[in-house]
This record gives C-alpha cells, structure tokens and sequence, in this order.
C-alpha cells in the first residue's frame, strides 16, 4: 500500500495529490466516481485530516475533482475543459452482477488488516507462519526436481497426488475410494462453488448448520438459493431436524461440518451421525461434509467422518490442506461419485483449466513423506497450547464477562459477550485497540457472539491481543 514518504522534499499533501492524480490518470478513479473520505483517507495514510483537506484543495484547484455538501468528493466529469464522451458508468458495473460481494464485516476486517500491518489477527481462519510445515516442503522441493511436462495437467486433478489422496483418506480418516472418485481443487471455497452452481439450481432449498461458515460466504444467495438453518447444541444438528426441512421446504441437499464445526467447535455425536445417514438415505438426500479440521484434534482421535460411514453414496466429502498444512498451496479435495466428479471436473476446467501442477506436485509428496505425521503431531500440540493460552488470557482479561466451552480441536473459541453491545461499534474499537476477530452474525448466529481464532496469531501477541479486545469492550460498557 502506498504511504507518503515524510524524507520527501515535496510536503506530506502535494505527494498525496500527485499520488491521487496519478490514480485518476491510470483509470482507477473514473470520472464521476467517489473518492475515501478525508478522515477514512487520513486514516489510511497515518496523516492529520488537515493534510487531506489541503491535497484536495490542490486537486480541486486544478479541476480534477470537485466537492458537494453531503455528496462527498468525486472525481471531476468535465477535467479542464475535455467531457469524455464513452466513459463507462464504472460504479454501476461494480454494483451489477450476480456474484454478491463479501459480507460487510469481512470486507471490514479485510481493509483493517490491510491498512494496520501491525494488527493481531483473530480473524483470519488459518495457520500461522510457524505451524506451516515450511521447512518440511522445502527439503521435498531441494529433493525433487520437477522436470515434467508444465502444460496443462488432468481437469480431474494431478493422478500422483489423487493416487497419495487414496492412502491417506484410508488410512487417517478411514475412506474408501479410488482415484477416479477425487476431484482436486483449489480448496474447500472452490467446492463449494462448484456444487452451488453446477449441482444445484436458483430457488432450491438447502440446510446449512446455525451458525455456520457457510452463512458468511455469499455464493449461496448468489446461486440464488434458499437456505434453512439447522440449529447446533453440544451434540452438534438433530437429525430430525433435517427431515423437518425437507417436508417442508423440499431441501435439496444439506451442508455440513461434523467435526470441530466452524466457529462452534462442536462434534457431532456418533449416536446424530448414524440417525442422520439413515434419514439421508430414506430421503434420498445428498450431504456435503467438510472436514478441514479432523486432524487437529488434540487429543482423543474424533469420530469417523459421516463419508466413512456412508454405505449408499449419499455424502460428498470436502478436505483441504490448509487446515492442517499451507493455505498458500491452494490445494482442496472432494471425494463423490464418478459421474459428480466428471461434471464438476469439466465445469472447474472452463474456469481455470485446472489447477497448477507444482502445488499438487509438492502436496502429493508431503502427503506420502515421513514427514506428514511429526509436522501434524508437532501441529496438535501447538494449537492445543495457543488455545489454552487464549482461554486464559479470556479468563484474566474478561471473567464473568464472556463465556465459552474449550474446542478439542480446530483452530476457533466461539464466545459468548455477557454485555449487550453493538457488533459493529465493537469491531471499530477493538480495531483501535490494536486487535481483529469476526462478529458472531457474520456465521448467522444472534448478535453477542464473537469468534476468536488462535492459529493465526503468534504466540506473543495472544495475551496482548486479548487484553486490547477487554479494553474495547470495556470502554463500550461504559
């Protein structure tokens, strides 16, 4: 992100106008469209609003924007004297489409991160730095030389890495399959997509947990489908429950996180498990299960997947590397019949003719290496611990003021505020406070919950971070 260089000869408010010109210059900021506010802009930039004040002065001097009460400041239609004539209406295009933008908390907390380097992050759902097996990879990188064809590889998925996936779904998560039966993606978000908009149509009806990461992922209403929420307790849904929706809505297919499910941390009960395939079989209704989460589990082993149960084919199965190794490798995996794999295969290869080929490469290996079970037993325990010191920094900061149950594994603390305060008041203060999460409403869920993910930050900024999140909170009971 650019910042005014304060060594600079030119003032701190003429390099913020050239800066601004040249953004006007290149197209970013079309005519007749809205600039930041002088108070977000000096936000973004570490200035006084003085600064910004004059910087705009300067540009409106020369004609390149102009200012109304009320209407903010845009970017002049007429710039001395020359009225385009086939300028696109930018802003209507950005506000058109189907596909829906983020919800605005998450495009909040995207820009904080973003504007504040230095923020600790209890937001962003996945491993930090250290806990990626980085030095892992590297040696199978300085090991292998990786001379084959870089062309584009199988729409289906690398084989090699499909082939790795067999043994490793059989032997750690107990899943009988064949490489035909696995389609490789760029992760559990682009499944998800691909099953919204190739395996269901506008106007289905579908159930998803409450709450529920997919409750925070727009692709849902932007598939324009209906969604019904299933209420999760301790024990995870009730399976009676699912049939409910179905009589009376004709639910299409169901949406699923049965183990450490995000952000409750909950597991579904073994009794629930077996009752809801019955049921799902009855009703000839498929189940999507996401299981990122499984192998973190910190100490008992968790429950077999509902796929490993599945006898009639009912469940699709989502997993994912970055839960349990790096997200940056952007490698997915859904194991469902052939005839679901070849649809979806041919869709996913309009979008982006398959996946790159070293990633899939490097997770094949990782995944058959006598590396993958000290990285994950090495993994287990440091979130075990970044929990335990999360829930005690909770304690000492905020007790009496929220509650919580520990998660025996995954990487969230889903809370309960005892206070009644306003979502959107208390992620701006907290942001001040040097600290991010995510509002429990971005999952669904009623107002007063919030979620706290501990892999992400170091653990040096966990008591810190939730010392500043007490300080926000405490300066709003006020």
């Amino acid at each position: 992100m650019w910042m005014p260089d304060r060594n600079n000869k030119k003032t701190l408010y003429e390099q913020i106008a050239d800066h601004l010109e040249q953004r006007i210059s290149y197209g970013e900021f079309p005519p007749g469209s809205l600039l930041p506010s002088e108070r977000r802009l000096a936000e973004q930039l570490g200035v006084n609003r003085s600064t910004v004040i004059s910087a705009f002065a300067e540009l409106r001097s020369m004609g390149i924007i102009e200012s109304r009460s009320g209407s903010g400041t845009r970017v002049s239609t007429s710039k001395w004297g020359a009225t385009p004539k086939h300028t696109p209406n930018w802003s209507r295009y950005a506000e058109g489409g189907s596909f829906l933008p983020n919800l605005p908390f998450m495009r909040r907390i995207r820009e904080a991160l973003a504007q504040y380097p230095s923020l600790i992050d209890f937001a962003s759902g996945e491993l930090s730095a250290d806990l990626a097996p980085t030095q892992e990879i590297s040696s199978l990188m300085s090991k292998h030389e990786y001379t084959s064809y870089l062309g584009y590889d199988n729409p289906q998925g690398s084989i090699p890495l499909r082939e790795a996936l067999v043994d490793y779904l059989q032997q750690h998560r107990g899943i009988r399959t064949t490489e035909s039966s696995i389609l490789i993606t760029s992760g559990s978000q682009q499944s998800l997509y691909l099953i919204t908009q190739c395996l269901l149509s506008p106007g289905d009806a579908v159930a998803i947990e409450d709450p529920s990461y997919c409750y925070s992922l727009p692709m849902f209403q932007s598939a324009g489908l209906r969604l019904f929420r299933l209420p999760v307790d301790q024990d995870g849904v009730m399976p009676e429950d699912v049939r409910a929706l179905y009589k009376k809505h004709r639910i299409k297919m169901v949406f699923l996180n049965p183990n450490f499910q995000n952000p409750t941390g909950t597991v579904l009960s073994s009794e629930r498990r077996k009752r809801l395939l019955d049921i799902a079989s009855e009703l000839g209704l498929p189940i999507v299960e996401d299981d990122p989460f499984s192998l973190t589990s910190y100490e008992a082993a968790p429950p077999l997947p509902l796929k490993a149960m599945d006898n009639v084919g009912s469940v699709l199965y989502m997993g994912s590397f970055s839960k349990i190794a790096a997200s940056g490798l952007r490698v997915g995996w859904m194991v469902a019949p052939h005839s679901i794999v070849e649809r979806l295969a041919d869709a996913r290869q309009q979008m982006d003719f398959g996946l790159s080929i070293i990633p899939q490469q490097i997770a094949g290996q990782f995944l058959q290496s006598p590396l993958l079970l000290p990285h994950l037993d090495n993994l287990r325990m440091q979130l075990q611990f970044k929990r335990d010191l999360l829930m005690e920094s909770l304690e000492k900061e905020l007790s009496g003021l929220v509650e919580f149950v520990a998660p025996e594994g995954g990487l969230h603390l889903w809370c309960k505020l005892i206070p009644n305060i306003p979502e959107g008041k208390l992620l701006e203060e907290s942001i001040k406070h040097g600290t991010v999460f995510v509002p429990g409403s971005v999952y669904g869920s009623d107002p007063g919950y919030v979620r706290f993910t501990f892999a992400r930050a170091k653990l040096e900024q966990i008591a810190p971070g939730i010392a500043g999140f007490a300080k926000a909170l405490r300066a709003l009971m006020v």
